[in-house]
């Protein structure tokens, strides 16, 4: 674990120690949670969305007239089947 310093104001320290005490941690502690949850606000919290491709039932793999090796050609595909799988 890091050791930091910091400059805060004086009363504002002996306040956020009471009302830890009161709530049965640390200051140390607080600001450790405060830190996590700071960082964790940029990331994604809702799950990633995966449209799937058409995907032919008599032959398997992509239906006729998807062309896999054409991105614009997979993300029509993708956009006109509108079928999505989160991932969890």
């Amino acid at each position: 674990m890091t050791n930091l310093t910091i400059s805060l104001d004086e009363n504002l320290v002996k306040q956020a120690r009471i009302k830890a005490i009161q709530e049965g941690t640390s200051l140390s502690a607080k600001v450790r949670e405060l830190l996590s949850t700071y960082v964790r606000q940029d990331m994604p919290t809702a799950p990633i969305v995966i449209p799937k491709l058409p995907v032919s039932k008599a032959r398997g793999g992509l239906q006729p007239g998807i062309d896999p090796s054409s991105n614009q050609s997979l993300y029509d595909a993708m956009d006109a089947g509108m079928n999505v799988q989160k991932l969890s």
